[in-house]
């Protein structure tokens, strides 16, 4: 079916309730668990999950699921239980506010954003473009003071997520700020015969990743008792796009998906890979640090803090590559890119830039 009823004027001649064609879908799940169910007439639909984030659990495009889900997942927030067995899986699980990578001095893995609910939630629905806000708090008294605010927008018509957030200190202290957007994928997207397109430098995290350097951009049939390999890249952009805006790409004969962001406040991409058998979800993950805790980022230099009254803004964006040219262009564009586009100049990965780098 061809997409021209798609067409703003055709559908308003047609229909007054825009909700028949996209719509954010507020419910509550019987463990207590408040969803939004987010429907477009792209083929693309995917779940909110307010007391986890609002992030991103289930995910499909036109049926085919996009992301690995843990078991009885969505897991209501436990602050009894630890992140990895609260972990949803899911197409975004926000890592944060203070703290990404393992657990250290009392901070939990990857932080403890994925526990907090969304107050402020209001939906904005136009003709043509709809929006959803919502408001979490990361607080504590005498302690961390952060606010997010996290705006979704669909575009009728279009399979793509952009999520835009906004981070301010509202402490009068300096606060230790580490954000990263774990972006999860599975099968049938990711499997073997699936390849990642970014026009990067690339580093192993260690020796289990070295092993696996010359095969990073490349995914294999899952197999039992993987040992999980971790890759940061230093990435590439051109000065006219903005300088600002890098991309990475999954891409399938069949299937892709393109993860863009701003890298003004992002100039960090880590890549995971877990083709283990049963868990099998690998990540894609931009963000304005690495996976390596706080400790070690302050070390290390790359730590930022976020000053008295300081904001910053992010920006995520998810588009589907559902034809073949859309998927060529995506191909084409990074391999421009990786032959006239300029390392971001503050990805600090020192420590990391070794001869087994290619």
């Amino acid at each position: 079916m061809s997409k021209e009823w798609l067409n703003s004027a055709l559908i308003q001649q047609h229909s007054l309730e825009m909700r028949q064609f996209m719509d954010f879908r507020e419910s509550t799940l019987p463990n207590g668990m408040r969803i939004v169910d987010v429907y477009n007439s792209s083929g693309l639909t995917f779940t909110l999950l307010p007391d986890r984030g609002m992030d991103i659990w289930s995910a499909h495009y036109n049926g085919i699921p996009l992301t690995w889900i843990s078991p009885g997942s969505p897991h209501p927030p436990d602050y009894g239980r630890n992140w990895l067995s609260l972990f949803n899986g899911g197409l975004l699980t926000t890592c944060g506010l203070d703290h990404v990578g393992p657990p250290e001095d009392g901070r939990d893995i990857h932080g403890g954003y994925t526990r907090l609910r969304a107050d402020e939630i209001s939906i904005d629905r136009g003709k043509t473009m709809m929006r959803l806000t919502a408001v979490m708090h990361q607080t504590s008294l005498f302690g961390t003071q952060l606010t997010l605010k996290r705006t979704y927008s669909l575009i009728i018509g279009e399979p793509r997520i952009a999520v835009q957030d906004e981070v301010v200190n509202l402490s009068d202290q300096p606060a230790p700020f580490m954000l990263l957007y774990h972006c999860n994928f599975g099968y049938p997207l990711i499997r073997q015969g699936t390849e990642l397109v970014v026009a990067s430098d690339v580093y192993p995290r260690d020796p289990a990743a070295r092993a696996g350097i010359e095969t990073w951009n490349h995914y294999d049939e899952a197999a039992p008792n993987y040992a999980e390999q971790v890759f940061f890249h230093h990435p590439r952009i051109l000065i006219e796009d903005n300088g600002s805006i890098a991309s990475a790409a999954l891409i399938r004969d069949d299937i892709g998906i393109e993860i863009a962001w701003n890298t003004g406040h992002m100039p960090y991409l880590t890549q995971w890979k877990n083709t283990r058998q049963g868990i099998y979800v690998c990540g894609v993950e931009p963000g304005n640090c690495i996976p390596e805790g706080q400790n070690v980022a302050r070390q290390s230099g790359r730590l930022v803090v976020l000053q008295p009254g300081e904001q910053q803004t992010f920006e995520l964006m998810l588009t589907i590559l559902d034809t073949a040219e859309a998927r060529t262009r995506a191909r084409d564009r990074v391999q421009q890119v990786q032959q006239n586009g300029l390392l971001i100049t503050a990805c600090n990965l020192q420590g990391y830039t070794h001869k087994d780098a290619t």
